[in-house]
């Protein structure tokens, strides 16, 4: 199982040494960009769902590639 948790920095050290002390646990950083990366996916994914739950409509992809 994978988790990503959202840590304030004065904070983040402690908890990290506490993760790497736990043998079958492997914890790594993420960099701000592949965090926000990671945040842009899943409110895509969201987005999606919506979308093909009839809740939200979803755009022309001819007007959005004449909107780039």
């Amino acid at each position: 199982m994978k988790v990503l948790l959202d840590i304030p920095d004065n904070k983040a050290a402690s908890l990290m040494d506490v993760l790497k002390s736990i043998s079958y646990v492997k914890a790594k950083p993420l960099t701000d960009a592949k965090a926000l990366l990671m945040g842009e996916l899943r409110d895509a994914v969201e987005e999606m769902k919506l979308v093909r739950a009839g809740k939200k409509k979803a755009r022309n992809a001819d007007d959005f590639l004449n909107e780039l």
